[in-house]
Parts: C-alpha cells; sequence; structure tokens
C-alpha cells in the first residue's frame, strides 16, 4: 500500500492537503497524519475525517501551528506518516510525494514549502526569521511592453492591495513608480513598468510597496530561483537594450545600454573569429582526450627507481596538502624520484622554484603517470586515467566538510553533469584509492558515507595544517614583508566559497562582492588591510586596483595557509577554510548573505550551521562590519566555551606532525613491496 501527496490547496488562511492512497487491500479505518520534525524529533498527530472519492482522502493544516520556539532552530523540516487501522493492527506509512510547492509567504518572515526528497518522500517545509526587507517574486520578464514582474497576491490568505513597483537608481536617487496591478492568474498579481522612458544606464534596484492588513510594507523584489527560462535583454524603440540581472543577494537590477554603434558591430566581427577559435580548441582537446585514454590503455611497467607522483586541484597549482607531504619527502627523502603533474600554465612556477614537473594531457604525462610507484593528491583524477595494480593512491582530500559531499549530494547541479553520473563516478573514483587522509572522526565518517569508501582512512590530520601549528612570530613578519603588508596594520581574510548555481560555464563559476568595500574602508581603512581569496573555480577576476594598499587579491596565491598565518580575522560563509583557521584560535566571522537559498537548493550542511559554528553569524551588511569591529579587538579565541568545544571536536587531532605520519605510511608501502 502507498501513500501520495498528490495536492495542496489554501483553504482561508489554510492548507487543505489531498492523499491518494494505491493498493489498498482491506478496509482501512482512523486514518490520521503524523507530522515528524526532523531535527527536533517532535510530533503532530492530525486525524483524517474526510475521505473525498474512492481512495483519495482530505485534511487541513494550519502551517503556523507547525513552528515552535527551540533554541538555535529558525527551520522546521516535517516528514509525513500516513497511519491506520486494519481490524485490529495499527500501521504506518510514509508519505510519498508528486507535488513540489512553490514558495508560500506564511507571515511577513516566514514561508513554507512542500517539497521532496532523494526517495520521493513528502516535505513540508517551513523557515522563519526570514527578513522582513525582501519580497519574493515568481518571474521577471523583459518584453516589448516593459518590464513585467508576477508575483503573489496574498500572504497565508489575506490580500496584499495597492501593490506599486518602484525602479531606483542609487547613483542619482531617481525614481519610476508604477502601480497598474494586474491580476495573471487567481492569487497571482503582474504589473508591467514600461522602460522605453528609462533616460539613464542604472543600474535601478527593483521595489515593491503594498498595503498588508493595517502595515503598509516596502520590500526589495527578489527572485530566489535562478533567472534561466526568463526572457532578460530586449531592444527597445529607440534602439538602447534594457537588460536585468540578479545581484548577489537575489535582488533585480535593471540597466540600459545604449544603441550599439557601427564600429562595435565591426569589432563584434573579430570576437565572433576569437569564438570560431575557442571552438576549434575545444575540439583539439577532446581529439586530445580520446588520445590519451587510448596510451592510457596501453600497457606498462612502473620505473625502476621509486617515482611519486603530486598533484593539487588538478595540476593548477604547486599547493595544499601534497605540498606539505612533498617538502617532508625532499627532507628526510631526498633519493626518491619526485615529479610534480602540472597544467601547463603552472610551468613558470615550477621553473622559478626549482621543481620538477610533467604537463598533464602529454605523451610523457601518461607514460610518467604509469609507470609511477605512488600518486598523492587532493582531489580527483578524470575517471580515464588509468590506476596500475602495482601503484599505491593516496588522497590527501581539501577539507573538513561542511558542505554534502558526493553520495550525499540528493540535487547534483552542477555544469556537464547529472546527479546519477556524478554519484556513479565519485564512488568509482574513490575506491581507487588506496588511503585516504582525514582530519578528525567527524570527517572519517562522512568519507565512509559520502565517498562509498572501503578502503584504509589515515586519521593524522591535513598535512598542510603543519605550517599553523609550527610557524612561529618571525615566521609570520617575514610572510607580512613578502606580501607588503604593513606589520602595523592588523589582516582582515575574506574567504567565500563558490556557489554551485552561479556557473557561468562547466568548469567556471562566478561572484560578487556581497558587500561594500568603499564602506569597508571608510570604517577600517586606517589601520586593518582587507585580503580577498576567492575559490579557485571562481572565473571573473575583481578588479580592486581602485583600493591601493587597502585590499589584496590574494586569490591565486599557491600557500593559503601563510594567508590564515598573517591573519587576525577570517570572514567566511560555506567554505571549509574555517576548519583549517580554527587550529589558529582566532576570531572567525560567518556572513551567510544568501543562506536559505544555499541550504535549501545546493548542497545542504552536515554540520547545524546555526547552532555549530565557531563564531557569530552575521545577517546582513550592518552585522557584518560591528562584527570585524568586535572581533578585531579580541585577537585570541583560546578561553571562548563555543570556540574551544569547536577546536576540541576538529582539531585537536593535529599535533604538526601530519605530513611526517604520512611519509612515514608511504616509506612503510616502500619497504614492505621490494
Amino acid at each position: 500500500m502507498r501513500a501520495i501527496l498528490s495536492g495542496v490547496h489554501p483553504k482561508k488562511g489554510k492548507q487543505s492537503l489531498e492523499l491518494e492512497l494505491i493498493d489498498v487491500p482491506f478496509a482501512v479505518e482512523n486514518l490520521a497524519m503524523i507530522f515528524m520534525e526532523k531535527n527536533a524529533l517532535t510530533s503532530l498527530c492530525i486525524p483524517i475525517h474526510r475521505r473525498v472519492r474512492n481512495n483519495m482522502v482530505r485534511l487541513t493544516i494550519d502551517a503556523q501551528k507547525f513552528t515552535f520556539e527551540q533554541p538555535g532552530q529558525s527551520e522546521f523540516s516535517w516528514e509525513m506518516y500516513f497511519t491506520f487501522n486494519v481490524e485490529d493492527q495499527h500501521y504506518l506509512l510514509q508519505v510519498e510525494s508528486e507535488y513540489v510547492s512553490d514558495r508560500h509567504q506564511l507571515t511577513l518572515d516566514s514561508y513554507f514549502q512542500f517539497n521532496s526528497d532523494a526517495q520521493d518522500h513528502a516535505l513540508f517545509d517551513i523557515h522563519t526569521q526570514q527578513t522582513r526587507t525582501d519580497f519574493a517574486i515568481n518571474s521577471i520578464n523583459l518584453t516589448q511592453d516593459g518590464l513585467t514582474v508576477t508575483g503573489y497576491s496574498s500572504i497565508n490568505g489575506e490580500p496584499l492591495v495597492n501593490q506599486t513597483l518602484f525602479l531606483e537608481n542609487h547613483a542619482t536617487q531617481t525614481v519610476y513608480q508604477y502601480s497598474d496591478t494586474t491580476d495573471l492568474l487567481r492569487g497571482i498579481f503582474s504589473i508591467t513598468v514600461p522602460v522605453d522612458n528609462l533616460t539613464e544606464n542604472g543600474p535601478f534596484n527593483v521595489y515593491i510597496e503594498y498595503d498588508f492588513g493595517q502595515q503598509h510594507v516596502r520590500q526589495r523584489v527578489i527572485l530566489a530561483r535562478p533567472l534561466a527560462g526568463q526572457r532578460v535583454s530586449q531592444v527597445q524603440s529607440g534602439g538602447q537594450v534594457v537588460r536585468i540581472s540578479k545581484t548577489f543577494n537575489n535582488g533585480i537590477a535593471v540597466e540600459t545600454v545604449p544603441p550599439v554603434p557601427l564600429s562595435a558591430k565591426v569589432a563584434a566581427v573579430g570576437r565572433k573569429a576569437g569564438r570560431v577559435k575557442n571552438v576549434v580548441h575545444r575540439l583539439n582537446q577532446k581529439v586530445n582526450t580520446r588520445y590519451m585514454k587510448w596510451l592510457f590503455k596501453k600497457g606498462h611497467r612502473p620505473f625502476d627507481a621509486t617515482t611519486i607522483i603530486f598533484e593539487s586541484f588538478g595540476g593548477r597549482q604547486v599547493s595544499d596538502s601534497p605540498l606539505a607531504i612533498y617538502q617532508m619527502f625532499k627532507k628526510l627523502y631526498p633519493g626518491f624520484r619526485f615529479i610534480w603533474s602540472v597544467e601547463r600554465e603552472t610551468v613558470p612556477y615550477c621553473k622559478a622554484n626549482d621543481i620538477p614537473y610533467i604537463v598533464r594531457r602529454t605523451t610523457m604525462w601518461v607514460r610518467t603517470m604509469e609507470k609511477a610507484q605512488y600518486w598523492i593528491s587532493n582531489a580527483r583524477f578524470p575517471a580515464w586515467v588509468k590506476k596500475p595494480k602495482y601503484l599505491t593512491y593516496v588522497q590527501t582530500w581539501h577539507g573538513t566538510p561542511l558542505k554534502k559531499l558526493g553520495l550525499d549530494i540528493e540535487n547534483v547541479t552542477m555544469p556537464g553533469t547529472n546527479t546519477a553520473a556524478y554519484h556513479r563516478n565519485f564512488v568509482q573514483e574513490a575506491n581507487r584509492w588506496d588511503a585516504l587522509i582525514s582530519p578528525n572522526d567527524y570527517s572519517t565518517q562522512i568519507f565512509r558515507s559520502a565517498f562509498g569508501f572501503k578502503n584504509q582512512i589515515l586519521k593524522v590530520g591535513y598535512p598542510r595544517n603543519d605550517e599553523l601549528i609550527n610557524s612561529t612570530a618571525d615566521d609570520i613578519t617575514a610572510i607580512k614583508q613578502k606580501l607588503n603588508i604593513p606589520l602595523d596594520k592588523k589582516v582582515v581574510m575574506y574567504a567565500p566559497t563558490y556557489r554551485d548555481n552561479q556557473f557561468a560555464e562547466k568548469g567556471k563559476y562566478t561572484f560578487e562582492l556581497p558587500f561594500s568595500l568603499d564602506d569597508f574602508q571608510q570604517r577600517f581603512g586606517e589601520d586593518t588591510v582587507l585580503i580577498l581569496r576567492m575559490h579557485y573555480l571562481i572565473s571573473n577576476a575583481l578588479d580592486v586596483s581602485a583600493y591601493g594598499d587597502f585590499v589584496y587579491d590574494l586569490s591565486s596565491y599557491p600557500n593559503i595557509s601563510e594567508l590564515y598565518l598573517v591573519s587576525d580575522l577570517l570572514i567566511t560563509d560555506y567554505s571549509s577554510v574555517f576548519f583549517d583557521y580554527a587550529y589558529l584560535q582566532r576570531p572567525i566571522l560567518f556572513y551567510p548573505y544568501d543562506y536559505h537559498l544555499y541550504k535549501d537548493e545546493l548542497r545542504g550542511f552536515y554540520l547545524d550551521y546555526e547552532k555549530d559554528l565557531p563564531g557569530k553569524i552575521a545577517q546582513n551588511e550592518p552585522d557584518l562590519l560591528n562584527g570585524v569591529a568586535e572581533y578585531l579587538q579580541q585577537p585570541d579565541m583560546s578561553n571562548d566555551p563555543k570556540f574551544q568545544k569547536f577546536y576540541e571536536r576538529f582539531c585537536a587531532i593535529n599535533d604538526g606532525l601530519a605530513s611526517l605520519k604520512v611519509v612515514n605510511y608511504v616509506v612503510h608501502q616502500i619497504e614492505t613491496q621490494h
């Protein structure tokens, strides 16, 4: 027997749920729905009194009764179970779902959705403590008539009236106002803003005002979903182009582009030729990959001399734990042969630092990879890179997991793959690793489940963090001098993650700073500098040339541990960098400006983000600036109870000897195989 949530309908401020019962073998009675909250393990039981027809049943719930006071909890996820009796036996079925709802406002600062998990089981999710300054719309499009915005015209059954849309240019204080509202569908309003008369380039931000009960409300218009599928540009009658885009925090920006002059059109011909060149380059890459696959399938015999291949982040860097292990090997066992697998753009760095290398995707690279006895890498090799039977593969990985990994990612949105293929490839690659390095028990458990990993785990800590344990004050001074950072100034580092839903193309992601550098400089510029450390997958370089010696963009700096050492405060969001930075017992400030979108629509988290972090969470830019001011006055967190609890759980294992322990493991393998 199965119970399926097939529909949800609003009813006088409440929600009417329809369930379809399939394969009902007997007469059932005493029907009820049990809702179980996943985090607090609270339950609600609602009797079902109405059977509509055949095996359809219906019940009504009040979403506002599904929230409760729970310290640190602002989100509630309810699983749904259908319970019934057959004669004297009691049965319980988890409800499946064929219905996924849109986002529905419950109050000005809360909303709910009906979703389904990876097993297609129904979930009733409620999000509270949302910012009251945002209004989530359904869609936004540009047409010949103008900019059309659609949204719900009620909040939990109470109507919104006098909706008025505003386009505001904050630079010039110009405001365009429109209130010609129509009903697109029952419960959905539509406002079309004529844009032919926009006389400034913009950008214009979009706001809405309306009356709700006894309140007059003004909010920023946001779009929680991507712009994909919506029309984001339109040529107007005067030849200018109007465009819409999303800001870093889901706001809407409208701007106009003047008509394209003839000279620019001629220049575009050259750009098209460049694009043709890029297409040819990609075709050559595909042909080369096929050739590489063929070369890997040929038989190889190992080198006579013990050869160890190192690779970091797919050959883009000489860095991270592989570098720490390499340096320890060079000190203790210089008689072995060490070679770095690198991309061509990394070659100048290798030459300048006397690092032996081989360029990836070349014939010599295949031969060297296949004849080596050891691979040490912090990321996955392509699936077509064949691992010989005589080779030992040590995977250092590259961070303590905060975001879901591997099999634990229920919905993969990365370009160039899908969920099933991603899971399959991940497990196949992971089980080629003979040994996987773990920094703590928490990571070990996740690696086992997320990677489907069945081989050896070396719980020794990350070798890259040895530098954090062993560095002295003189070392830190030397690093600052190398980076030209004034010794008399404090250092704040901002190191965010990339977002899976902000990709520009396969392997490239975009990013926009979620705070004003001008405001940051005005408040802290006299005695503080700011380091920007973007994720290596971010494709768009940030232009900070206007900020002189206040902002340092060190995104491509190879050794992030040195950046940790010179920083007095770390600001991050969902990047796992804070697990490493915590070794220094210095303050960490979290700025998850898109937390609810990121948690719900992307990977999700292993930790309880609102309870388990070692520092404060800034909800908006004023919070961020105040948090920076506070933490710069508190440089040592060794007496902070919450921080120390985190430290004991995630950092206590690292004694500064992780690289030595990995070297000893490899040397033991070498000795036993001879």
